[in-house]
């Protein structure tokens, strides 16, 4: 664990090892509504990345658990798979990564990719069990 930054400088995100904060982990969508606009927009920005075996956005799929705009605009996403050895895995997190940079506004990006929980179908927004069949 890396000792917290007493300095006046800010922050180095760029630490490709680290571990982002881990509240209860649950899909973004069912998290309350976002509270920036900056967050909003991120949110229909990562709404336009879609599986590609699947006829539903990351997001509704339940794929994205958390993303974090700090003051400094940098932003922590946290994701999932649909499993891990999913076809898409060599993509989708760099197309979400690209979605939430590309977001005005958004200084900087960090994604990062668990397993744990695993994906389930009762991760999925009500709109995309419906879609998929599930209810």
């Amino acid at each position: 664990m890396v000792p917290p930054d007493t300095s006046d400088e800010a922050p180095d995100r760029s630490d490709e090892n680290r571990e982002l904060e881990r509240p209860e982990i649950i899909p973004a969508h069912i998290q309350p509504e976002p509270e920036s606009d900056l967050k909003r927009r991120i949110v229909e920005n990562v709404k336009e990345i879609y599986d590609p075996e699947i006829p539903v956005n990351v997001y509704d799929l339940g794929l994205v658990f958390n993303i974090d705009v700090h003051e400094d605009n940098h932003v922590d996403v946290l994701m999932t798979l649909t499993a891990p050895n999913c076809p898409a895995a060599g993509i989708l997190p760099g197309q979400v990564e690209d979605a939430v940079r590309m977001t005005e506004g958004v200084e900087s990006v960090y994604l990062e990719l668990t397993f744990d929980p695993p994906f389930t179908p009762d991760m999925m927004s009500e709109e995309a069990q419906l879609e998929l069949g599930f209810m």
